[in-house]
């Protein structure tokens, strides 16, 4: 059974959803100032994963990513530009959308703006003025945290200890420095809107309240984001949200670790930390950097480096390897594969290695483990060995038998299963068809042509010299029964 940690009660619990079958998830998405860089694609990425997976166990998954595209931050990055807060915002938040399609995240659902609910975030700031929870002052909307027992309650902090965090500011205007603001009074030439309270605009927090309770419901299952909004944000939201409601907000709530390069959190204020995600995908493939985010356990952090990368790389090489041998055996791709997309799938009497059924519950255990996609990704290498292994004890590369090589085709079926719900593999390679390109392959044919007529000849010196200098170019040679073949990387 699904198990998974909850920031709220700090252990593990058993999932089990607010409708059986059913499952909303809101995960907290950027501020839109700025261009995308590699730590914005953690929390994607990780719960793109988590989608999947629950998919996979059977549920229909509600995904919801905001877009805060109203902010101080958008504001004063806008006048810098020369440009509207609006023009601004959309720039952004098309390339967050580019680098995540890049990545695979496919499955998000809903990616609401928060200027398109300011209506939804007007009735709740008003509802909870109503209620006694919050009061306007000076133009603006305060939620008055002295009102709220449980203020502290995800964060597991004490309320009295609580001081001005990020985006809490202290003015005099406020009954209790952690009094945080539902509705901010509009400064002259600033994006606004007229309310009750004076034109202005939402204040950070109530605007994921306002989104996910209109997009899930007030009360709804997972609530994500990175490890450093648990406060003030999430506590705040906790806290506006079951003011205004009178229902428990999310039931889970999920916080992943934070990317950091040489110990320091990667971010957009320390511009020495910062890597464009645009600029690492013109360097790297898509699966070496999915693969550096699910690598270790979701809630711990993810040291960035170049040297991380390249090993990842160099790791990756084993399943492409692999890749490259189911094709050369069966005529197929591994890409074009098609296989089970449910964890109740019936492979009846499907003969495959017993090693590779081992593998696979080893795999779904690691998943029912709060998501350990670390685990699971450490797995998915022990499975693709296993299948070389399969493919030489049966002596495929030389036409071995061909029962053996239908369980190595199944073995592979479910290799194909499990890197789906990872997001992993999703499409071959992109490879360009320049005349360079081809003269290439024509030149590592020849000299492949060559390193075989000198082992011919029983000059393995040379033979390894040739093998060697290749290596070091970044050609790798496979002697194989049926010859020998070259691949790039």
């Amino acid at each position: 059974m699904l198990r998974l940690y909850n920031t709220l009660s700090q252990t593990k619990e058993p999932f089990l959803p607010v409708t059986p079958g059913k499952v909303g998830m809101y995960v907290c998405g950027p501020t839109v100032y700025s261009n995308s860089h590699i730590g914005h694609m953690v929390g994607p990425v990780i719960f793109d994963t988590v989608k999947r997976y629950l998919v996979y166990l059977g549920y229909d998954v509600t995904w919801v990513v905001n877009i805060t595209d109203i902010d101080d931050k958008l504001i004063v990055q806008a006048q810098k530009d020369g440009t509207t807060v609006k023009e601004l915002a959309e720039r952004v938040t098309a390339d967050y959308v580019v680098c995540m399609e890049a990545l695979g995240v496919d499955g998000i659902d809903y990616m609401p703006r928060a200027t398109e609910y300011i209506p939804e975030i007007l009735a709740m700031t008003q509802g909870l003025v109503d209620k006694g929870f919050a009061y306007a002052s000076g133009g603006d909307v305060y939620f008055d945290v002295t009102k709220a027992p449980e203020y502290g309650k995800l964060s597991h902090r004490d309320p009295e200890e609580l001081q001005a965090g990020a985006r809490i500011e202290p003015t005099a205007i406020k009954r209790h420095p952690a009094d945080f603001a539902l509705w901010k009074g509009s400064k002259p030439g600033e994006p606004s809107w007229e309310s009750p309270f004076g034109p202005g605009r939402p204040g950070w927090h109530i605007e994921c309240s306002a989104m996910s309770s209109k997009l899930l419901g007030e009360h709804f299952d997972i609530h994500g984001g990175g490890l450093d909004l648990v406060f003030p944000h999430h506590e705040n939201e906790v806290v506006q949200s079951e003011s205004f409601s009178g229902k428990p907000f999310a039931t889970y709530w999920m916080h992943n670790g934070l990317l950091t390069k040489n110990g320091k959190k990667i971010s957009k204020s320390d511009p020495g930390t910062v890597i464009l995600m645009s600029d690492l995908l013109k360097t790297h493939s898509p699966d070496v950097l999915r693969a550096l985010f699910l690598t270790s356990h979701y809630r711990r952090p993810i040291d960035y480096g170049p040297d991380r990368l390249d090993e990842l790389a160099r790791g990756l090489h084993l399943f492409d390897n692999l890749f490259h041998r189911y094709e050369r055996l069966t005529g197929q791709s591994f890409y074009t594969l098609k296989a089970p997309t449910h964890r109740d799938h019936d492979f009846g009497d499907m003969p495959v290695p017993t090693e590779v059924w081992e593998l696979r519950q080893k795999f779904l255990d690691a998943m029912d483990d709060d998501f350990n996609t670390g685990g699971a990704l450490g797995i998915l290498y022990d499975l693709a060995r296993s299948l070389n292994r399969h493919a030489d004890t049966g002596k495929l590369e030389s036409a071995g038998d061909p029962t053996e090589l239908s369980i190595f085709k199944n073995g592979t079926i479910v290799l194909r299963e499990l890197t789906n719900i990872l997001g992993l593999f999703r499409k071959a390679p992109v490879t360009s068809a320049t005349g360079s390109d081809e003269l290439t392959g024509k030149l590592l044919d020849l000299l492949v042509t060559l390193r075989t007529q000198v082992r011919k000849a029983k000059n393995f010196a040379l033979s390894d010299e040739i093998r060697d200098k290749l290596t070091a170019l970044g050609v790798t040679l496979e002697d194989r029964p049926d010859g020998t073949g070259w691949k790039l990387g």
